[in-house]
């Protein structure tokens, strides 16, 4: 308690800052988010094994192929960060809405 000019000052309660959201929302949530991180991984991982794929038959120069698995790095970060930083529900709630679906262009490295 903090006490200013004579006045008593008391802190929020914790109790004030209650969860807008059940238990078995949060949990319907993570697995909406983790169904989507999976799906969208999976299409990642998919450009990066077609550029091993078109390297190993001459199609792709190293430093190309390189190139792609920069990009799924990147883009695979922003991913995780979609999926991992925010409030669950309201994750999920973005999902269901209007999923991100440009996790690859995401992922290209700034030209100048």
């Amino acid at each position: 308690m903090k006490v200013t000019r004579g006045r008593k000052h008391r802190a929020p309660s914790v109790s004030s800052l209650a969860p807008v959201s059940t238990k078995s929302e949060r949990r319907a949530a993570r697995d909406v988010v983790a169904a989507y991180h999976e799906a969208r991984l999976a299409e990642l991982l998919q450009q990066v094994g077609e550029a091993a794929d078109r390297f190993r038959a001459g199609e792709l120069k190293a430093f190309d192929a390189d190139q792609v698995i920069f990009q799924y790095s990147r883009a695979a970060k922003e991913l995780w960060k979609f999926c991992n930083l925010g409030e669950v529900v309201f994750t999920a709630r973005m999902i269901s809405e209007d999923a991100p679906d440009d996790w690859w262009e995401r992922g290209a490295p700034n030209r100048r």
